[in-house]
């Protein structure tokens, strides 16, 4: 017998049989990433917004600033900060009409922000050297401190709303660049291969492919950036000091010079509480308008869909092309993009091939 003969292992054991069901321990209470129920997760919230007040109260007992931890010039008790709010705060400071006009800041420049920003991220996405010629202005715009950016809009725009709106246009725009363009490219090559094969054109599967399906990213990721740039607003209100317009930043700025000091923690507690507020409103449109994602009952999304298709069943009366054709339907079997691979569709389905002059186009 041969030396190597000797030395040959021994037979690989026979693969498991195709489809045997290969069992698996339950996992542990404590597992990583997993799920806990709702009351557990409002319970332990609010077991750290206790822990934070009881910290607070303990740090600023007694009667007077020597028996205190932290003197209450520097840190007033909770039952000090709070007396302050009515009416002080929310009659004499004008809390209301401070809040709106930062939220119209906000929400004026942010817009600004997405007008621009989508556009420009959606072409950096799809074609290369857009992207690489917009690569400088993303990178200067992500990497600036905001607070740099403070003067820079003095000397430009003044010292007016205008002024305001554009530090938080120039704040959020290269963000919405890059995480619209992130988001084209997350989409499956496989669409875009689809809608190519069944006869679309570059501008179609940009507008009718690429848009439609990075559209549940791109919307989360503004929802993100609005509530930064809600603390951005702060900023540019807190440095202001002559010709002051008002807004939340002005409070506090106002307080630290002329008093009372409660009212800088009163509104930053008020910061988060709006701030959370607006996400949460901001998520429940996300969740209509992108119910095969985010789990919604899809009401914003059938209302839109209604006006969107009633503008474009006028000019469809009178042109489409069979690719507007195929790339609907290929968007129709579209699954969520985060979800498994879509299956195949049976023999007999439509969205194989676009359907030919005899057969209606698809609704």
């Amino acid at each position: 017998m041969s030396e190597a003969s000797k030395e040959s292992p021994n037979p690989p054991a026979p693969p498991e049989k195709a489809g045997t069901l290969i069992p698996v321990s339950r996992r542990p209470v404590g597992a990583l990433r997993a799920d806990i129920p709702l009351w557990q997760s409002l319970g332990l919230t609010a077991l750290c917004i206790g822990l934070l007040f009881g910290l607070w109260w303990l740090a600023t007992y007694g009667e007077h600033s020597e028996d205190r931890w932290i003197s209450a010039v520097k840190l007033p008790s909770p039952a000090e900060t709070f007396s302050t709010f009515y009416p002080k705060l929310y009659v004499d400071r004008a809390l209301v009409q401070n809040t709106l006009a930062s939220l119209r800041r906000v929400v004026v420049g942010f817009s600004a922000a997405t007008l621009v920003g989508v556009p420009l991220g959606v072409l950096c996405g799809c074609f290369p050297r857009i992207a690489a010629f917009m690569a400088p202005v993303n990178l200067f715009g992500r990497n600036i401190p905001m607070a740099a950016l403070i003067p820079l809009t003095f000397m430009l725009f003044g010292l007016e709303e205008f002024q305001k709106s554009m530090f938080i246009f120039l704040a959020a725009v290269a963000f919405i660049i890059t995480d619209a363009a992130q988001a084209i490219r997350n989409v499956d090559a496989r669409y875009i291969d689809t809608a190519y094969t069944l006869g679309a054109r570059r501008w179609q599967v940009v507008l009718k492919v690429l848009v439609p399906l990075a559209m549940p990213n791109i919307f989360n990721s503004l929802r993100l950036l609005f509530g930064l740039a809600f603390g951005y607003i702060m900023l540019v209100e807190v440095v202001q000091t002559e010709g002051n317009a008002g807004g939340l930043g002005a409070i506090i700025n106002i307080s630290s010079r002329k008093g009372p000091r409660e009212h800088i923690y009163l509104v930053l507690m008020l910061i988060p509480i709006l701030a959370l507020a607006i996400d949460r409103a901001l998520f429940w449109i996300q969740a209509q308008l992108f119910p095969y994602r985010y789990g919604g009952d899809g009401m914003l999304n059938s209302l839109f869909k209604m006006g969107v298709y009633s503008l474009a069943g006028v000019g469809e009366q009178f042109w489409q092309s069979p690719a507007d054709v195929a790339c609907r339907n290929l968007l129709a079997g579209y699954p969520a993009p985060s979800g498994p691979e879509p299956e195949a569709p049976p023999e007999n389905d439509s969205r194989q091939q676009p359907p030919g002059d005899d057969e209606p186009p698809a609704e």
